[in-house]
């Protein structure tokens, strides 16, 4: 870590989202028109609070997250955080519903979503306070935030305001279905300034219009000091100043059950051993290290 870094406190302030995720777990391909059996649990989920929870059990011990969620829920969500060991900083929106996905995971536990975002994204400027990242070394900003006018503001806020303090930024782009309809030109420019960004393949892709995401890490590390690209089964790709600086291999993991969160998984066991004081490589492995846990469990949290 620079000295800048370490000087800011030793914290991840998380601004992102809470979801109610309804994971439904099919074994047979799904029947249009009719019934498909599968199990189905309602659990708290969002990348950002998802990214929190797993930094937490990666050992960072200071964690909070910066989130807005329905009154009808916030209390449950509130709940859960803090029984993870996340201080909830939750804006309660009486007029919209805590987003709700609904994530269909199949035979071979890859996810496809449907995203109502709910309150998720009318988290507002005058929700987010500078004093939230008192005894913070480190700002993670959930792309999502970055999709709508309203958490744009808000999360560019947040963002300024830690690189005004010396906090140093990461940017996960969340979504390519949203980053696509978004555009990659100006998801960059609405990222810009942060430290680190933490795309998967089709993500990256995405963003620079390379086929490989190795070739892809690379060019965005032009525009970001630091890129981790996640490649699932794959591992990770580390690049800094426009060349891949380290490959990590995936952990396996023998009977794989929900690959839900398992980037929010990656991203929460690298900030934290990064903010331990391990270098890129070191805390990719950490990273995929929770994320081969994360795909052990259903839905995107740790088990408690």
């Amino acid at each position: 870590m620079t000295d800048a870094e370490q000087a800011a406190g030793s914290g991840l302030l998380v601004v992102g989202d809470v979801v109610t995720d309804v994971v439904a777990l099919h074994g047979s391909p799904l029947t249009h028109g009719t019934d498909t059996p599968a199990r189905i649990r309602s659990v708290p989920g969002g990348a950002g609070a998802n990214v929190a929870c797993w930094a937490v059990r990666s050992g960072c011990r200071e964690v909070a997250l910066l989130a807005r969620a329905g009154a009808e829920s916030a209390d449950w969500h509130r709940d859960a955080l803090e029984r993870a060991g996340v201080r909830a900083l939750l804006a309660v929106d009486q007029e919209v519903a805590t987003a709700t996905v609904i994530s269909l995971v199949d035979a071979t536990a890859e996810r496809t979503f449907l995203t109502d975002s709910g309150a998720v994204l009318r988290l507002a400027t005058e929700d987010f306070a500078p004093s939230m990242l008192d005894g913070m070394g480190w700002l993670h900003l959930s792309g999502y935030l970055l999709f709508a006018a309203t958490s744009r503001a808000t999360a560019r806020l947040a963002l300024r305001t830690a690189r005004e303090r010396g906090v140093p930024v990461s940017v996960d782009p969340a979504s390519a279905g949203f980053l696509a309809e978004l555009g990659p030109k100006r998801f960059l420019e609405y990222a810009e300034g942060a430290e680190l960004l933490l795309p998967n393949a089709d993500e990256a892709r995405l963003l620079t219009g390379l086929p490989e995401p190795a070739e892809a890490a690379a060019e965005l590390s032009r525009a970001f000091p630091r890129v981790v690209v996640t490649l699932g089964e794959g591992g990770a790709v580390v690049a800094a100043g426009g060349v891949v600086t380290g490959r990590v291999r995936a952990r396996p993991v023998r009977d794989p059950v929900d690959s839900t969160g398992a980037g929010d998984a990656f991203t929460g066991g690298f900030l934290a051993a990064l903010l331990a004081g391990a270098d890129a490589r070191a805390a990719a492995a950490e990273g995929c290290r929770a994320g081969a846990e994360a795909v052990a469990t259903v839905g995107g949290r740790p088990r408690t």
